[in-house]
């Protein structure tokens, strides 16, 4: 009889788990569109006022999609790390909170060594804070109200 009884927990559990991990990859792909668009609109508004984007190392210029890519992409890493926590941390939106702002952190030194105008070195670094200001508080409240 607990045979049973640990079977139909595990299955239980299981239908949990994904229920909550199909939650938190709904909720991050939305808020990485509203990320991305959030940045390229930054992105273009800091244009439009004159900041260039170009980068003296390489002598090129950011496109705006460059912005939107990079955004998309980083964001969809943060859904996989938030992914990987709520599956393995018993404290999954506290761990993905310290995680993902220790990357911001990491994410504004390029901007600051990539010798840059003032203008443009301010702008990136802005055009870091946005997705972050979307897709941490997003995840992270998405992990705390997914419990058991």
């Amino acid at each position: 009889m607990n045979d049973t009884g640990g079977v139909a927990g595990t299955a239980s559990g299981q239908t949990s788990h994904t229920y909550r991990l199909r939650g938190l990859a709904v909720t991050g792909f939305i808020a990485t569109l509203a990320a991305t668009v959030a940045t390229t609109l930054a992105a273009a508004l800091a244009q439009a006022v004159g900041v260039g984007f170009e980068v003296p190392d390489g002598g090129e210029t950011i496109p705006l999609s460059g912005f939107a890519v990079v955004t998309g992409f980083f964001s969809v890493v943060g859904i996989v790390i938030a992914a990987a926590l709520l599956r393995w941390s018993a404290r999954p939106a506290e761990r993905f909170v310290w995680t993902a702002v220790s990357l911001t952190a990491i994410s504004l030194v390029p901007p600051l060594l990539s010798g840059a105008n003032t203008a443009t070195t301010t702008a990136l670094l802005g055009l870091h804070l946005v997705p972050a200001a979307v897709m941490i508080p997003t995840l992270a409240r998405s992990l705390r109200t997914r419990t058991d």
